[in-house]
């Protein structure tokens, strides 16, 4: 087991979290952003005294690799790459919407075995970002951008139970009317729900290469639609 410091600056959202084997024991959140640039160093000094202050060694970082602003991950990745370089550790890059997915298989006891789950992340008009994922966590459809009409996710809501969360699914809610479609308020990124995936990555030693790793920017998806209609 490990302590760990979270951060997440991919959406509006800047947050940041320690947990130590598992369990969150510092936590700074502003949902009131975007203010990465002054918010995220203040919380990342926060973080590590509260740690040095209970002499409790950090062995990683973990930070949301995306997809989101461009911006805000820019700072979050900055901040985690320089706390890496400094004490030498290791880095762990988790996926956004995964992290979004975690409170939902937290703290909501209602979502069938079953069940399939859809993050999204709010772009602009009627497109999101998203992903599809059973409740292992195991990829069903991967991350990209969807311009959401009501038979957008049809394949999948005929089968099953799909539960659609995070900022962009509110605007979905009166297009998508399926009888399977459950939407869930209130979930938004945040670095006190990285801990879990974050140490698992920890004992499987899947680390990042501090030096090259790059987050997933939404332009990368405007960039691939652009070139699919030439």
């Amino acid at each position: 087991m490990s302590c760990i410091l979270h951060i997440d600056t991919s959406t509006r959202v800047c947050s940041v979290a320690l947990s130590q084997d598992g369990e969150v024991i510092f936590c700074r959140e502003d949902l009131e952003g975007p203010s990465h640039a002054v918010s995220c160093g203040v919380y990342v000094e926060e973080a590590l005294s509260f740690a040095e202050s209970h002499a409790i060694p950090l062995d990683a970082v973990a930070v949301s690799k995306g997809p989101g602003s461009y911006t805000g991950l820019r700072i979050g990745v900055s901040m985690a790459k320089g706390v890496c370089y400094g004490r030498q550790i290791p880095l762990v890059g988790l996926s956004t919407l995964k992290v979004l997915c975690t409170p939902v298989l937290l703290y909501h006891d209602e979502v069938e075995d079953d069940a399939l789950m859809i993050p999204m992340i709010d772009a602009r008009r009627m497109e999101v970002y998203a992903a599809v994922f059973d409740r292992a966590l195991h990829t069903v459809r991967p991350v990209q951008a969807d311009i959401v009409e009501a038979g957008t996710y049809l394949e999948y809501l005929e089968e099953h139970p799909v539960y659609f969360f995070g900022d962009g699914a509110a605007k979905c809610a009166s297009v998508i009317t399926h009888p399977n479609a459950r939407f869930i308020d209130g979930i938004y990124p945040s670095a006190r729900h990285m801990a879990p995936l974050a140490e698992l990555a920890v004992a499987r030693q899947h680390f990042v290469d501090v030096a090259y790793f790059e987050p997933y920017y939404l332009k990368e998806f405007v960039a691939t639609k652009s070139k699919n209609l030439l």
